[in-house]
């Protein structure tokens, strides 16, 4: 009887890592040397925030996310807190405002201005005041708005609403008092009705997190939990740790019974942090060693073995903290489906590493980029404390569509049938020609292309123009969205003109085949 390899088919089998050009990296970035395990990096697509070494108190930095280069040595700070800081994280439904943790056992909010920094922040627009030892972890609720949960060496988790005129918070919604010791890791599922938690004292807990009741926990001895994430609607979570022996280890568990990892796994005898990230997406999960410069990804799924092992991504420089972009802010046009920002601070650098989905197709991927969570909340911060749960709102990432509710609406299909007819209506990835350097012919044609199009027939397919109805396109309202359109139209240029070269060379084919005839005709 022959042995037959199993072969699994995977759109993802052969994604690679890609490092950006030294001309799109950060350069002279004074990176902290605080030895606090965290990502000290938070990105999202206007700014990356990282934790910089300075004298005096604690600060970070925030860089506009095009600013790429060598970074000014007297670049402004914020620099408001009077202790190291230890965590940063922005707000998931605004752009321009972050929170940071520190030593000094407080916890700021920030107002980013849209324009560039001139000088030093030194002023919050909120503190929160409640812990009495130092804050080493954030984290924002990933559906309700306004909603931080904030945790100490206290051993305290505390639960913040924010939607309050007060600058100065003292008092939380919530104080969830369940660890006996610092917690080290806090991950929620994908509504946020339950919160995950790693401890000192290696036990994995699951917390309701308006009640503070344990609902499970895990003291499994072999295996000395430093980090924990839920695995979105896989009901599963993940952890990474160290094993008896102090290999690196991870985990795989059963969200209803933690008694027993169902997959556990050493990977090798390094001593650095293994921070873990997943792509409910795509059903990814990226292994990135602190210490080291690899990145290992895995694939998810529901039957056993659980976890695929992909590929391993590998570079020579060391990262001591590590960015990861929301999925709203990557770029769809190189199928890029993950993206990091690494520390490196022997360099003083901060290197951008794309994850790229081999493709020859220069169209929108639709079956790579699933409806993906938005920047809109789907709760009030007064409807999650009431006992609300919704899961969040999705959008496409295909350039120039709207959001789209979490819940599947069938009473109005219409805004999912006009995301979904994009491919079947049109080639090239469901996008017109839109130029922003209009000449007056081309304007005069354009009208004329409108009229024909209002005298179509009633049941004929609406045209759609970058994922709207040119009829009811509404203009760009805010300077995002102009510069979004902007890049779009820069993009659709760059199709055309290849495609008019293309034409062109046809041309000159087909008049050097007809020229060739009419010479064999004329000898004839």
């Amino acid at each position: 009887m022959s042995w037959h390899p199993q072969y699994r088919s995977s759109k993802f089998r052969h994604v690679y890592g890609k490092a950006a050009s030294k001309e799109k990296c950060y350069d002279c970035v004074p990176i902290t040397r605080n030895v606090h395990d965290n990502h000290f990096c938070a990105v999202n697509p206007h700014f990356i925030a990282v934790v910089t070494e300075c004298a005096g108190g604690g600060a970070f930095l925030v860089i506009p996310i095009h600013q790429t280069g060598k970074l000014d040595p007297h670049y402004p700070k914020i620099c408001g807190h009077k202790g190291n800081v230890l965590d940063i994280k922005w707000n998931p439904f605004n752009d321009f405002v972050i929170a940071s943790c520190s030593e000094d056992a407080t916890v700021k909010i920030w107002d980013i201005p849209k324009q560039l920094l001139t000088r030093n922040i030194t002023s919050p627009k909120k503190e929160l005041l409640g812990h009495v030892r130092r804050v080493g972890l954030i984290e924002w609720h990933p559906t309700a708005n306004n909603i931080l949960f904030s945790s100490g060496y206290d051993y305290k988790i505390m639960v913040w609403n924010l939607d309050t005129k007060e600058a100065v918070i003292s008092n939380p919604v919530k104080i969830l008092d369940a660890h006996k010791d610092v917690v080290l890791s806090m991950s929620f599922n994908t509504d946020g009705s339950l919160l995950a938690t790693a401890c000192r004292d290696r036990k994995i807990r699951l917390i309701d997190p308006r009640s503070g009741t344990v609902l499970q926990e895990a003291s499994y001895k072999s295996h000395r939990v430093n980090k924990v994430l839920f695995l979105g609607n896989m009901k599963k979570l993940f952890s990474t740790g160290t094993s008896r022996w102090n290999n690196r280890q991870i985990a795989l568990w059963d969200q209803n019974d933690l008694s027993v990892p169902l997959l556990e796994e050493d990977l090798d005898g390094s001593s650095g942090l293994l921070f873990p990230f997943y792509d409910s997406d795509t059903h990814m999960l990226y292994v990135v060693g602190k210490g080291d410069g690899n990145i290992r990804y895995y694939e998810i799924s529901p039957e056993k073995p659980y976890l695929n092992y992909l590929m391993e991504y590998r570079s020579p420089l060391p990262q001591k903290g590590i960015g990861m972009m929301p999925k709203r802010g990557l770029e769809v046009s190189a199928c890029e489906i993950f993206r990091f920002y690494k520390l490196i601070p022997t360099k003083s650098l901060i290197e951008p590493i794309s994850m790229i989905v081999p493709r020859r197709s220069e169209s929108y991927q639709e079956d790579i980029y699933p409806l993906t969570t938005g920047a809109q909340p789907a709760l009030t911060a007064q409807e999650w404390l009431n006992g609300v749960n919704k899961g969040p709102l999705l959008v496409s990432l295909r350039p120039g569509s709207g959001a789209v509710n979490s819940l599947p609406q069938f009473l109005e299909p219409e805004p999912l049938m006009k995301a979904t007819d994009l491919n079947q209506h049109q080639g090239r990835g469901g996008r017109m020609p839109l130029d922003d350097m209009q000449k007056p012919s081309e304007i005069k044609d354009s009208r004329k292309q409108l009229k024909v199009e209002e005298k179509l027939p009633k049941n004929e397919p609406m045209r759609l123009s970058n994922g709207f109805d040119i009829f009811e396109c509404p203009p760009p309202k805010t300077e995002n969205e102009l510069l979004q359109m902007f890049y779009r139209q820069q993009e659709e240029i760059r199709r055309l003109r290849e495609l008019v070269n293309q034409r062109d060379v046809q041309i000159k084919q087909l008049e050097l085949e007809l020229r060739n005839l009419c010479m064999n005709t004329g000898s004839y």
